[in-house]
């Protein structure tokens, strides 16, 4: 369940890329945050070995503990990456006092469990999307964090960047007129993940890739939405492994989107205007966005900052957030998660795809 990878990823699955000027601001940052906050990772697959890669890099962490299923697996990412303890379960991982802000990495239908024995224990929460596998869930998670006062936050990595606010300013200086619609993609080859073909993980496309339209769609149209309609294809074992939405909100605005665990795909988003459009070249992680005149003509080309490999922006608005005593991060709030999560429920529901772990 774990899922070991050998590197970390940055844009488009690469492996994580030094980037020296995120990389100085957050360490300047984190001088000026607080005592080094005690970082723990909770499951340790693939995008944990991510986040560790840049947690690692960030002065205001302390690589303080790791746990798996087994300790020799938990070994050897705490050595690989620099964590000074190894736990063999992720209970004892919590029983430690020390351990102040843990990311949970495990699979989706284990997040709702793992979070809330964090949150139980006292410890601020990094919860790796999507946030659970219902709103019920999420709702109830929410509700602990408050009632505790801890930090419970999602780790939708796009939220958290500069690109997100770059588009927001282009679209709000008019660049590309009144925003009418929105298109996305998300897919990749993932038949061969256990995580993604199991019911009992919470597999399929629409909580792992679905998840990373959707969040674009949200991002730019903050009205209600008025109607849903969606489809998907089922696989054998009775996940979906691709999908078709499309959200119709208000003020005649839509987002037709779509994801595919069989395919790859562009895995971009794009922005329609009545003067043009905008494109993000890659979903989770662009390199920069890009702006289209009427006639298709490239008349804008906003780079974005350099960076680690993009994971740091998450842990330091968590950094931030910790210091200054809320239970939410700006950029991804818990209105936005239900939101979200509310959403995908009326999707799957439209399938009559019900979970194990519901």
């Amino acid at each position: 369940m774990d899922d070991e990878a050998e590197e970390p990823f940055g844009r488009s699955g690469r492996t994580g890329i030094k980037k020296n000027v995120t990389q100085v601001s957050c360490v300047k940052k984190g001088r000026e945050l607080m005592e080094k906050i005690k970082f723990a990772i909770l499951a340790t697959g693939n995008i944990a070995n991510s986040m560790a890669y840049a947690v690692s890099r960030l002065e205001m962490f302390e690589c303080y503990a790791a746990a798996s299923r087994s300790y020799e697996r938990a070994k050897r990412f705490a050595d690989k990456w620099g964590f000074e303890k190894a736990y063999g379960s992720y209970e004892e991982m919590v029983e430690d006092s020390a351990v102040e802000l843990v990311y949970v990495a495990s699979p989706h239908s284990h997040h709702y469990q793992h979070a809330k024995m964090c949150l139980e224990h006292g410890k601020h929460v990094l919860l790796e999307k999507a946030f659970t596998v219902n709103a019920s869930q999420a709702e109830e998670l929410i509700a602990l964090a408050r009632k505790k006062g801890l930090l419970l936050a999602e780790a939708f990595w796009p939220r958290y960047m500069p690109s997100r606010k770059m588009i927001a300013d282009l679209i709000a200086q008019g660049t590309i007129g009144e925003v009418k619609s929105v298109m996305a993609d998300f897919g990749a080859l993932l038949m061969h993940v256990e995580r993604m073909y199991k019911p009992e993980l919470a597999g399929g496309a629409l909580l792992d890739l679905g998840v990373y339209p959707l969040n674009f769609a949200l991002t730019i149209f903050t009205g209600k939405v008025l109607d849903i309609q969606s489809n998907a294809v089922m696989s054998p074992e009775g996940v979906d492994w691709m999908n078709g939405m499309t959200l119709t909100f208000e003020d005649n605005k839509i987002a037709i989107l779509h994801s595919n665990m069989l395919a790859c795909m562009d895995n971009r988003g794009v922005i329609y205007g009545e003067k043009g459009y905008i494109e993000m070249g890659d979903l989770n992680n662009c390199s920069e966005v890009r702006v289209y005149d009427m006639n298709k003509k490239l008349i804008g080309r906003y780079p974005v900052p350099e960076q680690i490999n993009g994971y740091e922006y998450e842990a330091v608005a968590c950094a931030e957030a910790i210091k200054n005593g809320q239970v939410e991060c700006a950029q991804m709030p818990h209105s936005e998660t239900m939101r979200l999560m509310r959403i995908l429920d009326a999707v799957r529901g439209q399938w009559g795809f019900k979970l194990p772990c519901e």
